[in-house]
């Protein structure tokens, strides 16, 4: 079972990896802020961090899948799309991008706890069949240390991880100790909820063994 992973997020490439998944990686051609404003003005509201999460991961799977389709007629497998987005009190912290805001986020959150929403959607594609999508949102609530000095936070921002991810933090790299409490499936912390992932699956009859490298290799030499 072939996996595409419609992203080049180096996390969620390498969570699928550690789950034993060795998938291709491909860009996904969507503007995403022009995606979310588009449909915003056409509902005349802000959409909600889940619904916002859940739009993206859907778009991305969409137009990775669509263009697989068009390249690859013989492709078998799934695509799966991803998107995250993190809020404390309702208010969204997107990637911070520079160090003045890194920063000034983290003094921020200091023993607040947060919530990392996290779209998935996964199109399973086969030759002669109609592509069928499953798509859900995992959230998980996150807690930082009270006691977190400035001198730490500086430290860490200067280390530039925290400048291009979601809330500005990591779980499974130097961000991690500095996080006390995580309540839902890590995973989804990281980039996507493998769980999560897992049930969509199911939902598309692909049992998640089947998308072991391992599997496909024995099942290749059988």
């Amino acid at each position: 079972m072939r996996v595409l992973l419609a992203s080049t997020s180096p996390a969620r490439l390498m969570l699928l990896r550690q789950a034993g998944i060795e998938p291709a990686t491909k860009a996904p051609d969507v503007d995403e802020e022009a995606v979310v404003a588009a449909v915003e003005a056409g509902e005349g509201r802000a959409l909600a961090p889940e619904e916002h999460v859940l739009l993206l991961a859907r778009r991305k799977a969409a137009a990775v899948a669509a263009e697989i389709e068009a390249d690859d007629p013989d492709f078998d497998g799934i695509v799966i799309g991803g998107d995250s987005m993190f809020a404390i009190d309702g208010e969204v912290l997107g990637k911070p991008y520079t160090p003045e805001v890194a920063t000034a986020r983290w003094r921020a959150m200091r023993g607040r706890t947060g919530v990392l929403h996290s779209g998935h959607s996964v199109v399973r594609i086969a030759p002669g069949r109609a592509p069928a999508e499953a798509h859900a949102v995992a959230a998980a609530s996150v807690s930082f240390a009270a006691d977190m000095t400035d001198a730490e936070i500086d430290a860490y921002v200067a280390t530039g991880e925290p400048l291009l991810v979601a809330g500005a933090f990591t779980l499974d790299s130097l961000g991690g100790p500095f996080i006390t409490r995580v309540e839902g499936d890590p995973s989804t912390v990281v980039g996507m909820s493998l769980s999560t992932l897992r049930r969509l699956c199911g939902e598309l009859d692909v049992p998640w063994t089947t998308l072991w490298a391992d599997a496909g290799a024995a099942a290749a030499s059988s």
